[in-house]
């Protein structure tokens, strides 16, 4: 089975799609800050965001590990399971991180926002899904499972920032 890192590379339009849409670059990997996992697990970024934040994998393994986001501002929180998950999110609820209630709609109002900037948003993430082989859950799965992950598994991935010892902020909480 071939990546989904290498898919997303080799797939212009999706890659555009999860930039642009999901504020997600997989050529930003390098965060801001020296910081580890509180258990001494391997922590990888291989993603960022335009604000700074990473995506990082935890653990040993490949694409399957859980994946924690933390962002410039001293934030954190396990967001998926494996990539594969993450990608869901991200084309599913690309305002991810504002959805501070889970709810379908507090989705659908960001949704809205998304829409005017973004009209055929619909249209390239439904390519973009097909080109990478993904089927896509609707908002409400996507929605609980990332509440579920942050807050359930999550509590057990705690980013420390090095230098101090301090650990971040949750960035989603149950």
């Amino acid at each position: 089975m071939e990546s989904l890192i290498a898919a997303v590379r080799e797939q212009d339009e999706a890659a555009r799609f999860l930039a642009d849409a999901g504020d997600f670059d997989l050529d930003r990997g390098d965060h801001v800050e020296d910081v580890h996992l509180a258990s001494g697990d391997a922590l990888e970024g291989f993603a960022g965001d335009g604000a700074g934040g990473t995506y990082f994998f935890c653990g040993e393994g490949g694409e399957e590990r859980p994946v924690l986001y933390a962002d410039s501002e001293g934030g954190a929180a396990l967001v998926a399971i494996g990539l594969h998950e993450l990608l869901q999110l991200l084309l599913v609820v690309p305002w991810w991180r504002d959805c501070q209630a889970f709810t379908e709609e507090e989705s659908r109002n960001l949704s809205a926002e998304y829409l005017e900037d973004v009209p055929d948003l619909a249209v390239r993430r439904d390519r973009a899904a097909v080109v990478l082989g993904l089927e896509l859950p609707d908002q409400a799965v996507v929605l609980a499972r990332l509440r579920e992950v942050a807050v359930g598994v999550g509590a057990n991935f705690v980013l420390i920032f090095t230098p101090e010892g301090h650990p971040y902020d949750q960035l989603i909480s149950g």
